[in-house]
């Protein structure tokens, strides 16, 4: 004769317990929105990166005024050496087709670091960043992050 094992009533109704309030955190649960990009750090911080020699490199406004990838910026006024306030909020603009806000590995970020730092290995302009100790690549970083 088979003899049923039977299972504490208690077992049971914790088990439930415990499957429903699982279900119910997942579904109360709200992914977190991204960050909001500020213009400000973009306009103060992140385009004077866009302006700065790197040794070995050209800076990144020499190409990416001139050429047809997706990261596109302002040509600068003839004689100056920064943009203007249209032109940097139009450089924000522009700078948001590469950035997925909160997402580490934006194109902005990525793509100019170092291949053996984690980053693209096809950067026409070059690996401006050696490793992500860089201060530059850190300000790229934080403003994807959504740094104020």
């Amino acid at each position: 004769m088979h003899r049923m094992n039977r299972t504490s009533p208690y077992v049971v109704a914790a088990a439930c317990l415990f499957v429903t309030t699982g279900a119910l955190n997942q579904a109360n649960s709200q992914p977190a929105s991204p960050p909001k990009l500020d213009y400000e750090f973009f306009k103060t911080k992140v385009q004077p990166v866009f302006l700065t020699k790197r040794e070995g490199h050209t800076r990144c406004v020499v190409c990416h005024t001139i050429n047809n990838a997706p990261l596109h910026l302002v040509p600068l006024s003839p004689g100056s050496t920064s943009w203007n306030e249209a032109q940097s909020q139009q450089n924000f603009q522009l700078v948001q087709k590469v950035v997925v806000a909160g997402y580490e590995d934006s194109p902005l970020v990525k793509h100019p670091l170092a291949e053996a730092a984690g980053g693209d290995p096809h950067h026409g302009g070059g690996q401006q960043f050696a490793s992500k100790n860089d201060p530059a690549w850190q300000t790229l970083r934080a403003f994807v992050l959504g740094a104020k």
